[in-house]
């Protein structure tokens, strides 16, 4: 029985116990069947298909490893266009954007991606042109480049502070701040800031670090109330413990122990975890979802 039937049998098989009551049950069954007849036989369809970003064009910062490369792999997967930036720090920096540019050709997406400086506005300015020219188009920006410089603040140097900081929100402020004119004028975009559980809850040591990724929440939010009214979604994830190469060797085991036991899940997560809620808030399943922080994070913050 379909939940329309069932309802109609509801209806109809509430027995009256005088005239009074039957004359008001017939009159609720008639409010029912109309209600019904507004709402017909079509049940809704589901919003999320990886078929709807195929085409689109996704700008993707600091993806020559990790959580970047994941969620530039992922995107293209479903067939979006990709482009891509790094900081070109030296001999393996470079073999490491070959190495995300040789599995994005695997899929056959078109590709576009060089060495670019996010502390530099006028640098992120010029890349984000390009991409858009070369692609012939922009729809996506995952903020994703991100550094750490960990040390107890009062003895924090003046560069540790400020590459971090740097990094990880002026960046994101600068390639956003490029985006918006493109995304305004077709009135459409997804914006996924990648901050941090540390954002939301800190630790010992990460002054900086914590002080960026929180500061990126605040973007996020700030940017989904500028942007929205011309339908730009702007998100972030905040991951926990992911296994990146930067997490498994330069975190002391001690403290990845700790995370795995404060985890619900009891597990360190995988970049592509975080890749699959970026997809989804790329997304038109997640098309009334804006100034949101999804932690993803395995019930870290519980």
């Amino acid at each position: 029985m379909s939940p329309h039937d069932e309802a109609r049998s509801l209806s109809q098989d509430s027995p009256g116990s005088n005239g009074t009551d039957t004359a008001v049950d017939e009159e609720v069954q008639d409010v029912v069947e109309a209600l019904l007849d507004e709402v017909g036989e079509t049940q809704p369809q589901p919003l999320f298909e990886a078929n709807n970003l195929r085409g689109q064009v996704a700008i993707v910062t600091g993806a020559s490893s990790g959580i970047g490369r994941a969620i530039a792999l992922e995107l293209a997967r479903c067939g979006t266009h990709i482009a891509f930036c790094f900081l070109d720090s030296g001999g393996k920096s470079r073999a490491e954007a070959q190495e995300t540019a040789r599995q994005l050709r695997q899929l056959e997406v078109r590709m576009y991606f060089r060495a670019c400086d996010v502390r530099h506005s006028r640098d992120v300015r010029s890349f984000v042109g390009e991409a858009q020219e070369e692609l012939g188009g922009l729809h996506i920006l995952v903020n994703n480049a991100g550094i750490s410089r960990d040390r107890p603040l009062w003895k924090m140097e003046d560069h540790e502070w400020e590459a971090v900081l740097q990094t990880n929100l002026d960046g994101a402020f600068f390639f956003t701040r490029s985006v918006a004119p493109f995304m305004r004028a077709q009135e459409f975009g997804k914006i996924v800031n990648v901050s941090s559980v540390h954002g939301l809850r800190t630790v010992f040591g990460i002054s900086n670090y914590a002080s960026s990724k929180a500061g990126l929440i605040g973007l996020t939010q700030s940017t989904a109330v500028e942007l929205g009214p011309k339908n730009i979604n702007v998100n972030a994830v905040a991951p926990g413990y992911i296994r990146t190469p930067r997490l498994t060797h330069g975190v002391p085991s001690d403290v990845l122990d700790r995370a795995r036991e404060e985890s619900a899940l009891g597990r360190l997560g995988d970049p592509q975890d975080v890749a699959g809620v970026v997809l989804f808030l790329c997304s038109e399943a997640a098309r009334h979802i804006t100034g949101a922080v999804i932690p993803v994070d395995g019930g870290y913050l519980l």
